[in-house]
Formats: structure tokens, sequence, C-alpha cells
């Protein structure tokens, strides 16, 4: 069973920026696909970003150049550098896998991010 866990969350002021991390319980590089998606109070689940096994990398539109995603070989964790934070990004933050020739998803539990003044 793959497990992912995710860390980072937190309260930040609007304008702040915070850095999130999710950690497989397997190598990062047996996933197909990694990424993240994000719920709000209210709202369905949106994408945040994700990145592909060759790289490739798609953004949901409301990112606009504020959020970045890599992944960390070393560390074995896929990376979200999110900055210029503003109220609307309060969601909770959920880390997305896709592993085996099955292609099935896994969700990681979430960080809950805050974005308040």
């Amino acid at each position: 069973q793959v497990q992912l866990v995710e860390s980072g969350g937190g309260l930040v002021q609007p304008g702040g920026s915070l850095r999130l991390s999710c950690e497989p319980s397997i190598t990062i590089s047996h996933f197909s696909l990694m990424g993240w998606y994000r719920r709000a109070p209210g709202k369905g689940r949106e994408l945040v970003a994700t990145m592909d096994i060759h790289s490739t990398i798609n953004y949901g539109n409301f990112v606009k150049g504020r959020f970045t995603i890599s992944r960390d070989s070393a560390k074995n964790t896929i990376d979200l550098q999110m900055n210029s934070l503003d109220l609307d990004d309060t969601a909770k933050y959920y880390c997305y896998a896709i592993y085996g020739w099955r292609q099935e998803g896994y969700w990681g539990p979430g960080t809950q991010v805050t974005v308040a003044s």
C-alpha cells in the first residue's frame, strides 16, 4: 500500500510564502505522476500542480506564476513552493500520486494552509 505524507502547511499572512512537501512510502521515481490538489471550504477539489515522469508540469489556472512544483530525489519528496499567497489560497492541500501498472491514484491525508491577516 502506497502512503503519502504531506508537511509544511500552516498559517501565513497575505503575500507570504509556504513550502509544502510530500514524502511517499516508496521511491518517487516509481510514480508516473505526482502533484498537489486543494479543496477550499464549500468548494470542489482543484488542481494545483502536477509533474509526470517526464517532468512535464501542469498548473491550475489560478496559480499565475506564484507556485512552483519540484521533485527532490535526494529527499524523496515532491515539493510545492507557494509565494504571494492570498486569502483565496486558504484550503486543505493534498498530495496525489499515480503508481503501478494499473495506474492507481493515491492521496495523502492533506495539510491545511490558512492565509489570514
